[in-house]
C-alpha cells in the first residue's frame, strides 16, 4: 500500500516535469498494451533514463525495469532505484565474473511474470543517440524461455516499443512513443531452444525497426546529413524509414521551425532562471561524458533546482511585497516556461 502511494506520487511529479520538459510527447498504440497480463516490454534505447521515465508516466500499470548494474553501486542510489522497481542487470562489459549475478535477477523476473506483472527491458544492452536499431542481446530471450519452462501455464505476451526524439540532447525537445501489437509467445515457440532464441531476436529486431527510425549502417553519416538537410520530423518513424528506403523521394512533411513566440520568451526565461541555468551549464553539463545522459541530467537538475529557485524568489517577494505579488511572480514564471517550451 505504502509503495503504491510512493509510486503514484512519484509518477505524478515526474509527469508534471516531463510536461514542462517536452514540447510534445506523442503516444501511438497505447490502447493495445495489455494491463492485466504477463507482459515483457522491449524497446530501443536512446536517451538513458528518459526512456524508462516516459514509459513510467505512459503506462497504466506499475512496471519493473531492468537497468544496467553500474548505477546501483552506491547504497543510497540502490535504495532509490529499488523503491521504483528497477532491477540490476550485468552485461559482458561489466566483466564475466559478474554475469552470474544475473541469475537471481532473472529468477525474480520469471516470478514476476508468472504473477502477471510487467517488465521492461532495453535489449540493445546500452544507449545510443544513433538513429538505428542496434543488434539485440539475447538476455530477454532467456527470461522468456525460463519463465515458460518454470511456469508453463503463464500466458506471456511480448510488446515492442519505439522511442523517437527530435533532438534528444537539446531543449526543449519533442518525442513520440510507438507501441507495436502485443504478441503471445507460446504459439511461436518450438522444442528447439536455439531456434526459439533466434526467432525471438529476429522478431523484436524487425518490430523495433518499424517503430523507430532505423538508418542502416551503410552510408549512415551521409543518410543522416541528408535527413537533417530535409529538416526531417523524426517523430514519425514510418515516414522517415520510407524516405530513406525510397532514396529520399517519398518523404513526409518537414519539422516545424522554432516559433517566434518561443524565441521572444527564451531570453526572459533565461533571465528569470539565471542561477539554475548557470549551475546546469557550467557545473553539470560540462562534466557529462556521454551525450545520451545530457537529457537525463538536465531533466533531473530542472526538477530539483527550478522549483527551489522559484520558491526562494517567491518567498523573498512575499517578505518585501506581500502575497499577491509573490503569487503573481510564480504564476508568470510558470506561464513563461510553458510558453517557451510549448510555443
Amino acid at each position: 500500500m505504502l509503495k503504491n502511494i510512493w509510486l503514484y506520487s512519484l509518477r505524478c511529479y515526474l509527469k508534471v516535469g516531463l510536461f514542462f520538459y517536452f514540447k510534445e510527447v506523442k503516444v501511438v498504440g497505447k490502447a493495445q498494451v495489455p494491463t492485466k497480463e504477463s507482459l515483457l516490454v522491449l524497446g530501443n534505447h536512446q536517451s538513458a533514463l528518459i526512456d524508462p521515465l516516459l514509459l513510467a508516466v505512459t503506462f497504466k500499470q506499475y512496471a519493473y525495469y531492468l537497468t544496467r548494474a553500474g548505477v546501483f553501486q552506491k547504497k543510497w542510489v540502490r535504495a532509490i532505484l529499488n523503491s521504483v522497481n528497477m532491477l540490476p542487470v550485468y552485461r559482458i562489459r561489466d566483466g564475466w565474473s559478474n554475469i552470474s549475478n544475473n541469475n537471481p535477477v532473472f529468477e525474480a523476473c520469471t516470478t514476476l511474470l508468472n504473477k502477471k506483472q510487467t517488465i521492461v527491458i532495453f535489449p540493445e544492452g546500452s544507449h545510443s543517440l544513433a538513429r538505428t536499431v542496434r543488434p539485440l542481446s539475447k538476455g530477454f530471450t532467456r527470461i522468456i524461455l525460463d519463465t515458460l519452462e518454470r511456469h508453463p501455464d503463464t500466458d506471456l505476451y511480448i510488446q515492442s516499443v519505439g522511442f523517437n526524439y527530435q533532438e534528444a540532447a537539446s531543449f526543449p525537445d519533442s518525442a513520440s512513443i510507438y507501441f507495436g501489437k502485443p504478441i503471445r509467445v507460446k504459439p511461436l515457440l518450438t522444442s528447439d531452444v536455439f531456434e526459439n532464441t533466434a526467432l525471438l531476436k529476429d522478431l523484436i529486431q524487425n518490430e523495433l525497426q518499424q517503430l523507430t527510425t532505423h538508418v542502416p549502417s551503410g552510408n549512415y553519416e551521409e543518410t543522416i546529413l541528408t535527413l537533417e538537410e530535409l529538416k526531417t520530423d523524426y517523430l514519425h518513424p514510418q515516414e522517415v524509414n520510407a524516405c530513406v528506403e525510397s532514396q529520399f523521394k517519398r518523404c513526409g512533411k518537414p519539422k516545424k521551425d522554432v516559433s517566434l513566440l518561443s524565441k521572444l520568451l527564451k531570453p526572459l526565461v533565461y533571465l528569470n532562471l539565471c542561477l539554475p541555468i548557470l549551475f546546469w551549464r557550467y557545473l553539470v553539463k560540462s562534466k557529462i561524458k556521454e551525450p545520451e545522459f545530457v537529457a537525463t541530467f538536465r531533466y533531473a537538475v530542472s526538477m530539483v533546482l527550478i522549483p527551489l529557485w522559484l520558491l526562494g524568489i517567491g518567498c523573498l517577494v512575499f517578505l518585501f511585497f506581500g502575497t499577491n505579488l509573490a503569487l503573481a511572480y510564480i504564476t508568470i514564471s510558470v506561464l513563461l516556461m510553458l510558453g517557451y517550451v510549448k510555443a
